[in-house]
């Protein structure tokens, strides 16, 4: 009698790297087979990453769906190649809508709700990359999450946990659509529930057969449109017709003889790379791996980082500070001078937001390697579902600022300031890593601890990904369980604000990672899978 199970206690475990030729990792295992069986099939890695992408909007509902936004890099053989696929404002936002509506003193657009929903990108990084470098058909592709949305699944744990927490907040249960999609009969389903999706099924297969078309021009829009009037938004069919997902390149930062590489603005992938940059004027190699010292000098970092990025980063066009000037060797180097190796400073950070997200990697044999992310946001995104279609809707629009004085002020046709950031790290002009981790203003944070955890202590990915992490925010660091107490202790007596975690939805990331180790065709990739979820790496 499985329901009799405690599904929520266990042990401690370590999990082993995965060693294949062909990779897939997510944050849930039905996700990474789908994408394995692609490359079964004779797709490739952007294939593989298509699947387990549509796969993952079913199958973990709490962090992405099918109105996610999302970014890709991707290296296709011989390039790196970066897209964002993050959706623009209405043309009906304006500051002054936005007043008029929540009143003279609101700070930014809402947090649920139509108003906080810009035009969904996810479907349309699917339909572009597909495009551009898929090889199997696209309505294949989309098979398995079909087949899953119809069929149902057993809702796994750290799934139910967060679906759970999501469910506590009326301010979600509450939004026209949700209780009907995410609590039937009436409740968030229980560990090894069956869940099924025949709404999402059928937009799915309506997206499959018109390869993106009907989302963006077609029945998916008109519905998504005529939903949003009914409920005081003002989102059209003319606003998903003008989304045109774009290819942006790459911006990168130079560490211990690799470069990562991040998306540009609008996201905040500059903050891993600004944090990097100061960091390496300091031997944190010659310090304990886990110890105060070495933690402390990557909290000034990244502090400085976000000082900089949430007062800075925006659409690109608005942005009065660009990036190669946030990233100058010697205004970095300036920057490191400020950091005090003994004492913990207030650099002015922003406040960070939250995120509910879902990253997965792929690659395969011939050296294709993909990094893609999507997300709702923070978790069921805006809460709003469009009836008939589960067509789950991001809530990107509250990372707008209201404020005139800054570059991310919301207008029509503006992208706003984007947490999601897929990474990618190069040596010597050859693809090293493809890799994320999830979780709002966690991503670069974990971005940067992982990679000094392997770049100056040698830990390989799975170690890395598993070991203990801090989380700035807000003025305080938290710092996980597990991590030593005299670390914890030594923070303090830096000065640092360390407070316990009470975010019951979001915790330190969650990150997949796919290192490659030679030619992929005969040594193949190393890949991790991070224990802070249900997920899985899988390769043959």
């Amino acid at each position: 009698m499985s329901h009799a199970f405690d599904w929520t206690r266990g042990y401690a475990s370590q999990r082993s790297p995965i060693f294949a030729r062909n990779v897939v990792s997510t944050s849930h295992p039905l996700a990474a087979q789908a994408g394995l069986r692609m490359l079964q099939a004779g797709g490739n890695a952007v294939d593989a990453a298509i699947t387990a992408a549509a796969v993952m909007t079913i199958v973990e509902p709490c962090s992405n769906g099918l109105g996610s936004d999302a970014f890709c890099i991707l290296w296709d053989g011989q390039a790196l190649h970066g897209l964002n696929a993050s959706g623009r404002a209405p043309q009906g936002w304006t500051p002054d809508y936005f007043r008029a509506k929540y009143g003279a003193d609101a700070k930014t657009p809402p947090k649920r709700g139509w108003d906080a929903v810009t035009v969904p990108g996810a479907v349309s990084a699917w339909a572009a990359l597909h495009q551009r470098f898929g090889k199997l058909p696209f309505g294949d592709l989309l098979a398995p999450a079909i087949e899953t949305a119809e069929r149902g699944y057993a809702v796994p744990v750290i799934v139910q946990g967060k679906w759970a927490a999501a469910a506590e907040l009326p301010e979600l249960t509450q939004q026209p659509g949700f209780a009907e999609a995410f609590l039937p009969q009436g409740r968030v389903p229980a560990v090894g529930q069956r869940f099924s999706f025949p709404a999402a099924a059928r937009t799915l297969r309506l997206i499959a057969d018109s390869k993106g078309e009907a989302f963006y021009r077609g029945e998916i829009a008109a519905a998504a449109a005529a939903h949003a009037q009914a409920h005081g938004g003002v989102m059209r069919e003319a606003d998903f017709n003008a989304h045109q997902p774009e290819w942006v390149g790459t911006i990168a930062q130079d560490y211990r003889g690799h470069a990562l590489h991040e998306i540009p603005p609008n996201g905040q992938g500059i903050a891993a790379l600004i944090a990097l940059g100061i960091l390496q004027h300091f031997d944190i190699g010659a310090l304990p791996v886990d110890g105060a010292a070495s933690q402390h000098l990557q909290i000034e970092a990244m502090k400085l980082a976000f000082a900089d990025v949430y007062r800075y980063v925006a659409e690109p066009a608005a942005m009065r500070l660009k990036p190669a000037q946030m990233l100058d060797a010697a205004y970095l180097k300036q920057r490191a001078a400020l950091i005090d190796p003994k004492r913990a400073q207030d650099f002015g950070p922003g406040h960070g937001p939250q995120g509910g997200t879902i990253y997965l990697t792929a690659a395969d044999e011939r050296g294709m390697m993909v990094s893609f992310i999507q997300s709702n946001y923070m978790g069921f995104g805006s809460g709003v579902v469009v009836p008939g279609y589960g067509l789950s809707l991001q809530n990107r629009g509250h990372g707008f600022t209201l404020d005139p004085g800054r570059d991310n002020l919301v207008g029509p046709g503006k992208r706003p300031f984007h947490t999601i950031i897929p990474a990618f790290l190069m040596k010597d002009g050859r693809p090293q890593m493809s890799f994320g981790v999830m979780g709002g203003d966690m991503q670069p944070q974990g971005h940067l601890q992982t990679l000094v955890r392997m770049l100056d202590y040698r830990q390989q990915p799975q170690a890395a990904c598993d070991a203990p992490r801090w989380r700035f925010a807000g003025g305080m660091v938290n710092c996980e369980l597990g991590m030593p107490e005299a670390t914890v202790q030594g923070l303090r007596e830096r000065g640092h604000h360390v407070l316990p975690f009470t975010d019951s939805y979001q915790d330190y990331g969650a990150g997949q990672f796919i290192w490659r180790l030679g030619d992929p065709s005969v040594e193949g990739y190393a890949a991790a899978s991070d224990p802070r979820r249900d997920g899985q790496a899988a390769g043959f």
